[in-house]
């Protein structure tokens, strides 16, 4: 086995990988040029989201066995075309599940208890106390969509603040357990005081969140988006804000984001959420422990040693 390593990892990675005998080449300063030509030498490919493994990438992949995602999101990765071509392709979204799962439920308790709001006035000299009477999550009914590792994750941390844990996957069905109770999207419309996304980016899911979205729901409500930002239509999204339908939102990922989230293009959207006292943001770090960074080594290794 031979693997190709395209971007940055945690080098606890590349010990296990010396532990198991397993040759890599560190090629993360590579061009995208350099690493077509020589991509034929390697059995396996160890990724983030650097670069683009479309049609013409894996037309150079003669003889890759997998497709290794550092982290969760796959939407940089043609899996559907790979795997035809006999290429398995699995992440590591079991790593920082967790991780994902505390930010949500701090930017909700933030939200929920005006803590961004208040910080930003006292900076400002203003004491307001009565202004400031915030919400419990007790007796609130979550919605979560997408029942995956995050959403799951997110739903067991919920359960002893004593709420209504309800969620929606298009793919799972009997997921119901003591944390959350399974329901269609009807219900998700109907009842939820808080929507929390935890779904991939694809073409299904790309501007999921949008006006129709938001019309459809029955109460005003907060929204938490962990996954990813295309899956949000912003301007839809300050719309709702704008109307009150949206009380507040929480915001880790954003639709501005280039494709290596390595920047944030500050536009009108961005720039009007920025302003708003009851939008918390965050530069994508909901997944970026120093705990998961060491929990996905342990998990990908685990799945690579398979191939040898």
């Amino acid at each position: 086995m031979k693997i190709l390593i395209t971007d940055k990892i945690d080098p606890i990675l590349l010990e296990l990988l010396d532990k198991h005998n397993i040759i890599y080449e560190y090629a993360i300063n590579d061009s995208l040029k350099t690493v077509l030509n020589k991509l034929h030498l390697f059995t396996g490919l160890i990724v983030r989201n650097r670069m683009q493994i479309d049609n013409s990438f894996l037309k150079q992949a003669k003889n890759l066995k997998f497709i290794a995602r550092y982290g969760s999101g796959m939407e940089s990765i043609n899996v559907k075309k790979a795997e035809e071509m006999g290429i398995k392709c699995f992440n590591s979204a079991e790593g920082n599940s967790n991780a994902v799962a505390e930010h949500s439920l701090g930017l909700l308790l933030c939200l929920l208890n005006n803590i961004y709001k208040s910080m930003s006035e006292l900076k400002n000299k203003k004491w307001n106390r009565e202004n400031n009477r915030g919400y419990e999550i007790e007796e609130k009914t979550i919605g979560i969509i997408g029942y995956g590792n995050t959403g799951s994750a997110f739903a067991k941390k919920l359960y002893n603040f004593n709420c209504k844990i309800i969620a929606y996957d298009k793919y799972k069905s009997g997921f119901s357990n003591p944390f959350v109770e399974e329901v269609d999207m009807k219900s998700i419309y109907q009842n939820s005081d808080v929507i929390s996304l935890h779904i991939p980016l694809n073409k299904e899911t790309f501007h999921l969140f949008d006006k129709k979205f938001i019309r459809k729901m029955k109460k005003k409500f907060y929204f938490i988006n962990t996954s990813r930002g295309k899956i949000v239509n912003s301007g839809d999204l300050v719309s709702g804000l704008k109307s009150n339908k949206i009380i507040g939102a929480g915001l880790d990922v954003h639709e501005s984001e280039d494709k290596t989230f390595s920047k944030l293009v500050f536009n009108q959207n961005i720039n009007y959420l920025l302003n708003c006292n009851n939008v918390i943001m965050t530069p994508h770090i909901a997944g970026l422990t120093k705990e998961a960074n060491k929990k996905i080594p342990s998990i990908l290794i685990k799945k690579i040693i398979q191939f040898k």
